[in-house]
């Protein structure tokens, strides 16, 4: 029988738009209500007093972009909410590469995301349409992923504790975690993605096997990454690393979620 794995993988700045007026619950709403409500006064302040060109920074948008994420961002004080499954409202290319829909409801919950405006939401829980990336700063709380570092990694270190942790997080949504604390309390596999001389490998392409790796572990367990191959990529799996190494003619840029 495959071993059970919860995954850490990034949301997406690519969202689906609109929702249903939901009041269904997520599965960490409880905990982190009262920081998710700081970090939503915090942006809605931010969005109704910052220029143009400050909006253009804060949500990483310019033009139509920018206007429709302004609007979602004033909705967020609507009741009940216009909200629609994480695997649903999430686009990305790691998230068209997991096929989240062909997997099931359970399966689906094992997928964990860090976020900037929820902390952390599990592939089912229902969110509304919202552009805050991790990486962004909100007055008066400062940068979001130290913002949310302790809460996550307290919530994390509690929540099904004996199932091993799977992390294919990029640097800006890792940040948001204190993966060492973290490692002495759980199991933690951390996914390394190497170009062929041993440097990290980022770009497009990383993040299409990164979506690949989450939906093989989910169906597969963790185990039945080593000796994987994808589209050139190889896998080697070495107890508590996943090491993911990229084709020979590849070239890397600046990795995305």
């Amino acid at each position: 029988m495959t071993a059970r794995a919860l995954v850490l993988i990034p949301p997406s700045l690519t969202k689906a738009s609109g929702g249903r007026r939901s009041t269904r619950h997520g599965l960490f709403d409880q905990q982190l209500r009262a920081s998710r409500q700081r970090v939503r006064e915090a942006l809605q302040q931010r969005v109704a007093t910052a220029s143009p060109k400050e909006l253009e920074v804060l949500l990483n948008a310019r033009g139509a972009l920018l206007g429709e994420s302004v609007i979602a961002a004033l909705r967020l004080e609507e009741t009940p909410a216009r909200a629609t499954p994480a695997w649903r409202r999430y686009q990305g290319v790691v998230w068209s590469h997991l096929d989240a829909e062909t997997l099931n409801t359970g399966l689906r919950r094992r997928l964990l995301i860090p976020s900037g405006l929820y902390g952390l939401v599990s592939g089912e829980d229902p969110i509304e349409n919202y552009r805050l990336a991790m990486g962004a700063s909100l007055v008066p709380l400062g940068p979001l992923a130290r913002y949310w570092r302790d809460e996550l990694t307290n919530l994390l270190e509690a929540y099904q504790p004996r199932v091993p942790l799977v992390n294919l997080l990029p640097a800006e949504h890792a940040a948001s975690i204190n993966f060492v604390a973290l490692s002495k309390s759980r199991r933690v596999i951390t996914v390394r993605f190497l170009s062929p001389d041993g440097e990290r490998a980022v770009g497009h392409d990383a993040k299409a096997v990164k979506g690949v790796l989450a939906r093989r572990i989910l169906l597969d367990g963790v185990d039945s990454l080593d000796g994987l191959a994808w589209n050139g990529w190889s896998v080697r799996h070495e107890g508590n690393e996943v090491l993911v190494y990229a084709p020979l003619e590849r070239s890397w840029g600046t990795e995305r979620p």
